[in-house]
């Protein structure tokens, strides 16, 4: 994937047409974010994460997605209020896409492409949870939940997935987080 990334159009959560080039040499976690789900709170630990190393080139990339359950089934202004409103995000939200199925958006066939399988918390049930509610993914590769997390490289390659249930303030994130900084 890597520089392709850089191309893919994108519009923000305000309605303009942008790229990932504003993000060049970047490291990125790109997370498809619901504000009517169990794990809506994970917007604090994003925006903490964002506010501790958003000066050492990295950036959260906050893309709503109303497929799971229908959890967010506001307009993006709306989205865009919420977001800023109950949990002071800053961080970059873009406008609401489709993460999985045949209306995928571009920038989430590159990643899920880039990274087929996401990374779990050790003893997470997370996954048989959604399976035992008939909310298995439909494809190898899709999407499992809101909060599917990808880690991007300053080169533009995905180095890392994480699971939902993987919140941003885990070890394991914040120390990818770091050695993707490092290099």
């Amino acid at each position: 994937m890597s520089n392709d990334i850089y191309a893919i159009p994108l519009q923000t959560i305000d309605g303009r047409q942008t790229t990932l080039e504003n993000w060049r040499n970047n490291v990125l976690l790109v997370v498809n974010v619901a504000s009517q789900c169990g794990l809506t709170r994970q917007y604090e630990a994003l925006e903490n994460l964002y506010e501790t190393y958003r000066d050492r080139g990295f950036a959260v990339l906050g893309f709503p997605s109303n497929e799971f359950a229908g959890q967010e089934p506001g307009s993006n202004e709306e989205i865009s209020a919420f977001c800023r409103g109950t949990f002071g995000v800053q961080f970059p939200m873009f406008g609401k896409i489709a993460v999985n199925g045949s209306d995928r958006h571009p920038l989430y066939q590159a990643l899920i492409q880039s990274q087929p399988q996401a990374l779990r918390p050790q003893g997470s049930e997370f996954y048989e949870r959604r399976v035992s509610k008939g909310q298995a993914p439909v494809h190898p590769g899709d999407i499992l939940w809101n909060f599917e997390k990808f880690l991007i490289n300053r080169r533009g390659e995905v180095i890392a997935r994480f699971s939902p249930d993987m919140t941003p303030d885990d070890s394991v994130i914040i120390k990818a987080v770091e050695q993707a900084l490092a290099q």
